[in-house]
């Protein structure tokens, strides 16, 4: 089953709450609502880890944690789930959110060079952060909505798979 696929790879409850970056939560860590794995849970982390992972912010990881905890969903995935843009993933990703806020808001995709100064950002940034953030809204929004309702429908068709199985071992055994 998923679940039994899923829990191999899930780190252990109790580092995660000994995490020097996830302490600030203190108490809040040991819900057990935080650490299950059924349909409601792994797909509402799949919905709070996709929407934070397109929200250009740095240490998107926190706030995850923050909405997963406060929506009462499964920790681990939620911020496993970030980290879809990393260093690697984040520039393309990104290009993508302003092309994509450009194309909605019909204004022309200008050429970036990206800097990491306080001097680009001042002046290279105040040009495009209003379809950069759009685009990274949307992208948001939808890979959020898109991976809360396929793991609830990849989720519902194995449970169905798993009882068609049995449902057909229980009539193999009957008719022998």
């Amino acid at each position: 089953m998923a679940k039994k696929l899923i829990r191999r790879y899930l780190p252990n409850p109790h580092k995660i709450r000994d995490h020097k970056h996830l302490r600030l939560f203190g108490r809040l860590l040991h819900d057990p609502n935080l650490w299950h794995l059924n349909r409601r849970s792994v797909s509402g982390a799949a919905a709070v880890g996709l929407f934070m992972a397109f929200v250009p912010m740095p240490l998107q990881m926190i706030p995850a944690a923050a909405l997963a905890i406060y929506f009462r969903v499964n920790l681990p995935i939620a911020v496993a789930l970030v980290w879809l843009t990393n260093p690697v993933t984040m520039a393309p990703v990104f290009y993508f959110c302003y092309q994509l806020g450009a194309w909605v808001l019909q204004t022309p995709v200008q050429p970036v060079t990206i800097e990491p100064s306080l001097e680009w950002l001042t002046s290279e940034f105040q040009r495009v952060w209003q379809p950069f953030l759009l685009g990274s809204l949307i992208v948001s929004a939808v890979s959020a909505a898109t991976g809360y309702f396929g793991i609830r429908l990849l989720w519902r068709w194995h449970v169905i798979r798993d009882w068609e199985k049995r449902k057909k071992a229980r009539l193999k055994r009957g008719s022998e």
